[in-house]
């Protein structure tokens, strides 16, 4: 065998891209913020196991979808870099750090924590590769709108990781994560047209067209909102969140309305879609974190 034929180990940062940690803190943040709003109070380290396993789990899952989705991330110029379609890394590696990556959380958390939150953590990384990336993303544009439900168990995880149950709350956060999934993925899928295109995956706007995709994030919001805002309503949360939520919720719907109501030119550069994006990301900490503090005081 030559030096040409040698496969070189991955570096560290490819193994560490491959968690995809950008999308990974948010799911951390939820988690944490579902755990903390709890009624019970979670031993540090206990508490800390619960956060890293979440982090883990959902870095398995992210591994896992650029092991399975390789071919067409080196179509859409903005996942060509990863390590996989970059060529720093083979698939088998890939598979067998999230595989590893995945039952090590799973077993983590139910050893240190409980069943229940080892459960529905194993449901959400099966739920996410199985589901949305092998069944769901190549067959249907309503990909985003089913697999939703994969970025919203870390409050339920979180929640059960203290209490050892699921009650009203983390569902109602579970059902304020799924519904804004499209609306939020949508507007990226709008800018982002021509890369899905060209790799053959059917986002909305590429299947239905623009306008049909600006109706439906008009639409999603909608019940977004309600959820949102119905934890104070139902006594789950109190005047702090309540308020935080009807004014974020309100820029956020200005912003949805926008772009669900506006035509796109030939140079258009999609500037409100971007921008709602970048808030709906956003909107998602500050409404959690709002949450928390809400608890607290």
């Amino acid at each position: 065998m030559t030096s040409a034929t040698l496969i070189l180990p991955a570096d560290w940062r490819d193994f560490l891209a491959l968690t995809k940690p950008r999308v990974m803190s948010l799911v951390v943040f939820t988690g944490l913020c579902g755990m903390l709003a709890a009624p019970v109070t979670i031993d540090p380290v206990l508490g800390f196991t619960a956060i890293l396993c979440i982090a883990l789990g959902a870095g398995a899952a992210g591994a896992l979808n650029q092991w399975y989705e390789a071919d067409i991330d080196g179509v859409m110029k903005r996942t060509a870099g990863r390590p996989l379609p970059a060529g720093r890394m083979d698939r088998q590696s890939a598979l067998h750090f999230g595989v590893g990556l995945a039952a090590f959380s799973v077993i983590l958390m139910g050893l240190a924590l409980n069943l229940v939150a080892a459960a529905i953590l194993s449901v959400s990384i099966l739920f996410y590769v199985f589901i949305y990336t092998i069944w769901l993303k190549r067959r249907t544009p309503q990909n985003i709108v089913i697999g939703g439900a994969a970025g919203a168990f870390p409050p339920l995880i979180g929640w059960a990781a203290a209490t050892g149950d699921v009650a009203v709350l983390p569902i109602l956060l579970f059902a304020l994560i799924f519904l804004w999934t499209p609306p939020h993925f949508w507007a990226l899928a709008l800018f982002m047209k021509t890369d899905y295109a060209a790799a053959g995956v059917p986002m909305l706007p590429v299947v239905a067209g623009e306008r049909t995709t600006r109706v439906q994030i008009g639409l999603y919001t909608l019940p977004m909102a309600a959820a949102a805002i119905a934890p104070w309503p139902l006594g789950q949360a109190g005047a702090l969140y309540g308020i935080v939520a009807i004014v974020m919720t309100a820029v956020f719907g200005a912003m949805a309305l926008q772009v669900s109501l506006r035509t796109t030119g030939v140079q258009d550069t999609m500037r409100p879609e971007k921008r709602l994006f970048a808030y709906s990301i956003l909107y998602l900490f500050i409404l959690f974190g709002a949450l928390v503090v809400d608890h607290w005081i």
